[in-house]
């Protein structure tokens, strides 16, 4: 199902979620989630892209994402929160994406958690890239946050630890919602790519200062050495609550 827009032109930026067309397939809160990200060139990205979609740019360049955060409460449709399946700690390596028809969307490199039973479905629902991990998430009072990820499967040798300290809130900049208003994701899956939409409000930002970055993630999905320079966009965010609706084949 194609939606307004021009083949190759994406649609504007917007820090408003448009409505979703469908039903409700899940819903989900993101909490205490960091954003870090490195600007690379998309030349670069492009091998990483499903078919229909290209890397989107801000100013010429593209974005690699690197995203602690927590999952809580995840249900089916509109419904309750799964007990303890639906709340688990995440890691993702995300790529940000414009289709064929205009719409800018995330595709992921991987999705680390430490509930085995997540990476199961996802990957067998959505074909999604998630690995099992264990992984450990600790908050202090001044706003300090320690994320720490070592998968199990498929390397066990691959670790990442950030941490990083929460700020005072700021107003989105134009990089900020261009990388935050994200209105779905690209998957390939059983032959086809396929959008998913999802809705919520406006990210709350926060500034945020890197304390410690020492990450394999990246490094492992093939982005080499980024992650050994600091990032170029860091910003903190308590959280949203989010919808998601049927996934649409490009």
């Amino acid at each position: 199902m194609k939606r307004s827009g021009t083949s190759g032109t994406p649609q504007p930026v917007s820090g408003q979620a448009p409505a979703l067309a469908g039903p409700v397939i899940m819903n989900q809160d993101w909490r205490d989630l960091t954003f870090l990200h490195w600007a690379a060139d998309p030349r670069r990205l492009e091998r990483f892209m499903p078919p229909g979609a290209h890397p989107d740019t801000f100013e010429g360049r593209s974005y690699v994402g690197l995203i602690p955060f927590r999952m809580v409460d995840a249900g089916v449709g509109r419904g309750p929160g799964v007990p303890w399946a639906g709340t688990f700690l995440e890691t993702n390596v995300r790529l940000y994406s414009v289709d064929e028809t205009g719409r800018r969307g995330i595709v992921f490199l991987s999705l680390d958690t430490d509930r085995s039973i997540i990476v199961a479905g996802a990957r067998l629902a959505f074909g999604l890239p998630y690995r099992w991990a264990r992984m450990r998430h600790a908050a202090t009072s001044e706003g300090v946050h320690r994320y720490e990820t070592r998968l199990r499967w498929p390397a066990a040798t691959v670790t990442s630890r950030i941490t990083i300290r929460a700020g005072a809130p700021r107003k989105a900049t134009a990089l900020d919602e261009f990388l935050t208003a994200r209105w779905g994701l690209h998957v390939r899956h059983l032959g086809r790519t396929r959008y998913v939409p999802n809705a919520h409000p406006p990210w709350p930002l926060r500034d945020a200062e890197v304390i410690e970055l020492d990450d394999d993630l990246m490094r492992s999905v093939g982005l080499g050495n980024l992650g050994s320079r600091p990032p170029d966009h860091v910003a903190f965010s308590e959280g949203v609550h989010t919808d998601f609706g049927l996934p649409e084949k490009i």
